[in-house]
């Protein structure tokens, strides 16, 4: 299992992604199938791409020189990744759980930069907002934090899936996977989340929630 890692969170907005399909001109392209953990790209390969997720979930990461993992973005259902500032990916993208993706690449010697601009604005208004997350000296913010964007990516109900593990959260939020669990078990005691499974949490007191993500 990996060790706790500090990472740059990528966070991508519910209801502010940009379908791949206003920057990529072309017909659609099929759906690619995943299984739990199949790599989608490798760190150092060629880019020049966008990924959409259609069903599933991505985690995107790298290993350090240690051998810990920092996950640094997750995509959902309808998020698009892949974005690169040069022509190599600096990262490893990884399913989740079973998942479906579509890619659309350009077309040699199209000038693309217009269209993507925004994508790397995004990209990097996010990475802003996730070192306000690791700032927090207290695991309690880092976690609620996560669980209120988790949930407003997934239309802002009051009960939502987290496809990704307890050890991926911690990846993603510099801690360890038992930090993270014991933080799930006093938020649970304090009667602000249930547990309904592993993967599956409803939120009873958003505002008392949002105001330890704040």
């Amino acid at each position: 299992m990996h060790a706790q890692a500090s990472a740059k969170i990528e966070l991508q907005s519910y209801h502010s992604h940009q379908s791949p399909a206003s920057v990529f001109e072309g017909p659609t392209t099929p759906v690619s199938f995943f299984p739990s953990g199949a790599e989608i790209y490798a760190q150092g390969e060629k880019a020049g791409a966008l990924y959409q997720v259609e069903f599933g979930a991505v985690r995107i990461y790298r290993l350090l020189a240690d051998g810990r993992r920092q996950i640094s973005a997750f995509y959902l259902a309808g998020e698009t990744f892949g974005f690169e500032a040069d022509a190599t990916h600096h990262f490893f993208a990884e399913a989740i759980n079973a998942t479906g993706v579509r890619v659309h690449r350009t077309s040699s010697g199209m000038d693309m930069s217009r269209q993507l601009l925004p994508l790397a604005l995004k990209g990097l208004t996010r990475a802003q907002e996730h070192l306000l997350v690791l700032g927090r000296q207290n695991a309690i913010e880092r976690v609620a934090a996560f669980l209120v964007e988790m949930a407003e990516r997934q239309g802002g109900l009051r009960q939502m899936e987290l496809p990704m593990s307890r050890n991926d959260i911690g990846d993603y939020l510099g801690l360890t996977i038992e930090t993270v669990s014991r933080v799930f078990t006093r938020l649970k005691e304090k009667g602000v989340i249930r547990l309904l499974s592993l993967r599956s949490i409803e939120i009873l007191k958003r505002e008392t929630l949002l105001a330890m993500g704040e």
